[in-house]
């Protein structure tokens, strides 16, 4: 045969002529008169065919592929480039017409027969062409008997075209490459031709502007792609408190396949974002063709691949190089403090920059407020909670004895300045600690614990993670841990601040041990205690008794702040704060404040509770709120609460 093509190409239409030429020579092929038009065209259209000897050529040497492979690979191919390569695989593969080809044609396109051993290694599941993803078998009858094709991606890069498929499309990511701490050491590990480089990157860290700006370092390619946006949002994976509901395993690993195989198309090195989710599919990762920098949000453990990976930590972004990314993202009017000491990650940070000029006035950067708001727009979004504010609460809101505001102020200093702190030194110690901050909230209830919990995340732009203590505490053996862990792994992953309301009822004293309820019982509070340390998040307990924690969970807090209950003073400036949010009162009954705030020995939130209940019956007599109507609400509050208004103004002045 003439050879117009590359030396490929053209040896697989040599071994396909000589196919039909050993048919023909058994006599009676029906083929024959349709295999050798077919090939005539095929030799008068090389100049159509040669397009496909560069990629071939080019795939075959990234993905590492012998000369066999490269045969199988281009006897799949041939049938998408031309109609007529398609007719001939097909009659020299039995049929009467146009057809892919079969296995058995593959292996005799390729001098390979079929008692030869290597024949099913090169189409074995785990091999190079079917395991990577380049060629696909059809059809479930005996093996030479099945067809050979290209998966439709394959075939379209084959034939130069760009088009990424739609599964992994939806997946990609483009993070900013920040040189932080550890790139070079990435960069160093790719250099030295590690397959896998595992970046240990939990949440609010930059692991994947490390990853990127090592391979920027090293002058490389990189193709991204972020498992977390295959999140599935089905029914079925409604939010239960437990790790982010996510894609079922056989979407993750077809996603993971589907990255692999574009990445060694590219000749890119692939970063995987989300990491975490592929641990039950490392095999894959094993034998990738192109190096891979996974970006997990837990650490390497040895026993998930026989291979010992290389590790790198994220670090976080240092505030000046926080300075410099929201700058050049926001300008400098918006360069508070607070922006600055927010802990998101360089991707998050476009992200927050986006939606804040999209708020701002025209031909304005956006303000300050602008971007706090985005970022907690980014923050709630990772969850949508049935009946959550829309409302942001503020250190504005906290109606609190000075000292208590001041220490609440004092934990989001301290929060908003812990990246600063720590990197100049190892100051939070070793042998697990983590770089979190741990507040223990005292009071009784309807003092405002609750409510500071949430300036504290509001301050941060994060989330509030409200645990339900009696979703966790467990009466069987060893659940408790887990459901703690659960907890635990789902604040990390929404990089949220985690609040453990009525802490008391699982954090209590350590009981001697009686029994093997008490030993387990004791072992929960340990291990409590010791993923607390581990934690990188902010973590804020609330109990209403003080003194019924274990002094050993004591020394690991940070803060004990304690909610006092309010004084005459601080209950009438929560009286002026819960009445302000009307627009207005009737003058004709006026609103006494100080009987109020002197009859009425209760909390913030007996008071919300007595205004809102006011505010409803005067809404439903279509007129403004009264004094007579807080005299109502307040005495069914007191009777609700089981106690008795005892000064003698509010009797004298005519309960009704």
């Amino acid at each position: 045969m003439t050879a117009a093509n590359g030396p490929l190409v053209d040896s697989v239409l040599t071994a396909w002529q000589r196919a039909a030429q050993r048919r023909e020579a058994v006599g009676g092929w029906s083929g024959a008169a349709l295999a050798t038009a077919a090939l005539e065209v095929l030799v008068a259209d090389a100049e159509a065919l040669a397009v496909l000897e560069e990629p071939l050529t080019q795939v075959g040497e990234r993905f590492g592929l012998e000369q066999a492979e490269r045969v199988l690979l281009a006897v799949a191919a041939l049938p998408e480039a031309h109609p007529s390569a398609h007719v001939l695989t097909g009659v020299l593969s039995g049929d009467g017409g146009p057809a892919r080809p079969s296995v058995a044609l593959a292996w005799e396109s390729a001098g390979i027969g079929y008692l030869d051993a290597r024949a099913r290694a090169l189409l074995d599941p785990a091999g190079v062409l079917v395991g990577s993803g380049l060629i696909a078998i059809d059809g479930d009858d005996v093996l030479p008997a099945r067809r050979v094709r290209v998966p439709d991606r394959v075939a379209a890069h084959l034939l130069s075209s760009t088009l990424v498929p739609e599964g992994v499309a939806r997946v990609l990511a483009d993070p900013r490459p920040v040189d932080v701490e550890g790139f070079r050491a990435v960069a160093a590990a790719l250099a030295a031709g590690e397959p896998l480089v595992w970046v240990h990157a939990p949440a609010g860290t930059a692991g994947g502007a490390l990853a990127v700006a090592a391979c920027r370092e090293l002058g490389v390619a990189t193709l991204v792609g972020d498992l977390d946006r295959i999140r599935d949002r089905s029914p079925s994976s409604a939010d239960d408190g437990g790790p982010p509901p996510h894609a079922a395993p056989a979407l993750v690993r077809r996603t993971v396949q589907a990255l692999l195989l574009e990445a060694a198309l590219e000749g890119s090195v692939l970063v995987l974002l989300g990491a975490q989710h592929a641990i039950d599919h490392l095999d894959l990762i094993d034998r990738a063709a192109v190096p891979v920098l996974a970006v997990g949000r837990t650490a390497w453990d040895p026993h998930w691949s026989d291979r010992l990976a290389a590790t790198v930590p994220a670090a976080r972004l240092t505030r000046a190089e926080r300075h410099e990314l929201w700058r050049h993202a926001v300008g400098d009017a918006a360069l508070t403090e607070d922006v600055l000491a927010m802990r998101i990650t360089p991707e998050e940070i476009d992200q927050v920059a986006l939606r804040a000029r999209t708020d701002a006035e025209p031909d304005r950067e956006p303000t300050a407020e602008q971007v706090r708001e985005a970022v907690r727009r980014l923050g709630t979004g990772h969850r949508a909670r049935a009946g959550a504010t829309t409302a942001p609460a503020t250190l504005g809101d906290l109606v609190l004895p000075e000292h208590t505001r001041r220490e609440v102020e004092r934990l989001i200093g301290w929060a908003r300045d812990r990246d600063e702190v720590l990197g100049l030194g190892d100051l939070q110690g070793k042998g697990g600690k983590g770089t979190g901050i741990c507040a223990l909230f005292s009071g009784s209830p309807g003092t405002g614990k609750t409510l500071a919990a949430h300036v504290v995340a509001n301050s941060l732009g994060a989330d509030l993670f409200q645990v339900d203590l009696s979703t966790v505490v467990d009466k069987y053996i060893g659940e408790t841990e887990k459901n703690l862990e659960r907890v635990f792994a789902r604040a990390e992953a929404l990089n949220a601040v985690l609040f453990f309301d009525e802490a008391d009822a699982l954090f209590g004293s350590r009981s001697s041990i009686g029994d093997a309820r008490d030993r387990y019982a004791n072992q929960e509070v340990a291990f409590l205690l010791q993923r607390m340390e581990a934690f990188e998040g902010i973590t804020v307990l609330a109990t209403n008794l003080r003194g019924n924690l274990d002094p050993a969970f004591a020394r690991r807090l940070h803060f004990m702040v304690h909610f006092p209950d309010p004084d005459v003073a601080t209950r009438k400036r929560l009286w002026e704060h819960h009445l302000a949010q009307l627009p207005a009162t009737d003058p004709d009954d006026p609103v006494d404040l100080t009987l109020l705030a002197d009859a009425l020995e209760v909390a913030g939130g007996d008071i919300r509770n007595i205004v809102l209940a006011a505010t409803y019956d005067a809404v439903a007599e279509r007129r403004q709120v009264r004094m007579t109507d807080l005299r109502l609400a307040a005495e069914r509050e007191m009777a609700k609460l089981g106690r008795r208004i005892g000064d003698g103004r509010w009797m004298s002045s005519g309960s009704r």
